[in-house]
């Protein structure tokens, strides 16, 4: 017996051993996976090397299985890989590429809806109130067109003076006098806090009119929304 044992303690640590040596290549593809009830989504990143065993059906059967438990326990992303750390290994033994859970994330709203793009390359949930086909739409827009905040009154200062500096510099090389760039550019960062900003944004499927304007027509509202897509920051 004690043989047995031993026996499937070296393949542990074997396995150990390979998932160690594997973790140093730079995990890439993978996939993003969401799972929600009626008023919560959780998001989960979980990354591989290559697009081919981002398809696999191992990679996508544990990927599931560590979304299912984030809804399901509300965990932070270290709990949730400390629960997954011996599949994981396993994993990584089975198929030899470096597999990560990356990145998790909550969202809660009266109601969530929820978008994969591209096979699970990005990720996309919207929480609010209204009609749920805007809500799906405001899905795709913030799939399509990547805001980072949800109205201009969200962007914070920084971020605008940041902006406000690079484009006074820029004005400022394009040979305008002083006076003239600091009015210039105090018309471009009212555009620029629409342009970051879900509601400001010009609607993509109806770029005549902004996405609050088609909230309000709709009778809708967005709460939060959140887009994850994979490899980013990598």
């Amino acid at each position: 017996d004690g043989d047995v044992e031993q026996a499937i303690e070296n393949m542990r640590t074997s396995g150990a051993l390979k998932a160690a040596k594997k973790a140093t290549k730079v995990a890439a593809e993978g996939q993003i996976i969401i799972k929600s009830s009626e008023s919560t989504a959780a998001l989960v990143e979980v990354n591989c090397q290559t697009d081919f065993v981002a398809k696999d059906e191992s990679f996508l059967s544990f990927a599931n299985a560590v979304a299912d438990a984030a809804l399901s326990e509300k965990t932070d992303l270290a709990a949730l890989k400390a629960k997954f750390e011996d599949d994981r290994v396993a994993l990584v033994a089975k198929i030899g590429e470096n597999i990560d859970v990356r990145r998790l994330e909550y969202i809660e709203g009266e109601t969530v809806s929820t978008y994969l793009h591209n096979g699970g390359k990005i990720g996309v949930v919207v929480a609010g109130s209204g009609d749920d086909t805007t809500l799906k739409n405001m899905c795709m827009h913030v799939c399509a067109s990547s805001p980072q905040f949800l109205s201009p009154d969200d962007v914070p200062a920084d971020v605008v003076e940041k902006e406000k500096k690079v484009q006074l510099e820029i004005a400022m090389n394009e040979g305008k006098p002083a006076d003239i760039a600091e009015k210039m550019v105090t018309g471009r960062m009212r555009k620029f806090s629409g342009e970051v900003s879900l509601t400001g944004q010009p609607f993509v499927m109806e770029p005549k009119k902004s996405v609050a304007e088609i909230l309000k027509e709709e009778k809708s509202e967005v709460t939060g929304f959140i887009r994850l897509e994979v490899g980013e920051g990598i």
